[in-house]
């Protein structure tokens, strides 16, 4: 299959904690492509309108921000306002305000530009929740990954854990179901997988076997 327009891009969608995007950063190394991760601008969005006082429904003020977001990704480092803050944008409450102003239409558009522009040479991997469906409808391979939300609220206290943040499980499972909730819900770009995508289901499958699984649909689809 040949991408419609301009270089190969792989997308691969899922819900929080499904492994996409250490799915996504490991299949790109392996393909020599760029990476994607489109939630870092998200989040990006959602710590510089906090930051700003901005309330997560003033979807013009939201999306004003997201349009002139002062970013730089450089190797694993997110640089924001020249200062890097690839710990903070991590963190479960820029987290969950990510997902609260994803809803807004305004925003999303903000964003649409500044996601397409990733797509330069060699390829690209795009990780996200509507990468498949709406940024690059015509990728030549799309991949929706999910997994029991059990599963990925373990996962997430791992990150968590592992990033020195605080986490209960009892929390995680339920901020899963309402950010599930909410994404698969909205009127704009929801969840869901498109209708040429792999499903893979990772709750009890390892990284390497899922990273085989995709390049061994990419490769076929070349």
């Amino acid at each position: 299959m040949t991408d419609a327009v301009g270089h190969p891009v792989v997308t691969i969608d899922g819900p929080t904690a499904s492994g996409k995007g250490t799915v996504a950063s490991r299949v790109a190394a392996v393909l020599g492509f760029h990476l994607l991760d489109s939630g870092a601008l998200y989040r990006l969005t959602a710590l510089a309108s906090a930051r700003q006082g901005v309330a997560a429904d003033d979807a013009e003020s939201l999306a004003g921000i997201a349009a002139t977001l002062d970013i730089r990704f450089t190797g694993n480092d997110v640089v924001l306002d020249g200062c890097d803050v690839s710990h903070e944008i991590r963190a479960e409450a820029i987290g969950l305000r990510a997902s609260a102003i994803a809803v807004h239409g305004p925003v999303r558009n903000a964003l649409f530009a500044r996601q397409r522009a990733f797509r330069e040479a060699p390829g690209l991997v795009a990780d996200g929740r509507d990468m498949g469906t709406v940024i690059f409808p015509d990728a030549r391979l799309k991949v929706f990954l999910t997994a029991s939300v059990e599963a990925r609220a373990a996962r997430r206290l791992k990150q968590l854990s592992d990033k020195g943040f605080s986490a209960n499980m009892d929390d995680l499972l339920k901020d899963l179901r309402e950010r599930d909730a909410r994404d698969t819900a909205r009127t704009v770009a929801p969840l869901k997988p498109a209708a040429d995508a792999f499903l893979l289901d990772t709750s009890e499958m390892s990284i390497e076997t899922a990273v085989d699984a995709v390049i061994g649909w990419y490769r076929r689809s070349a």
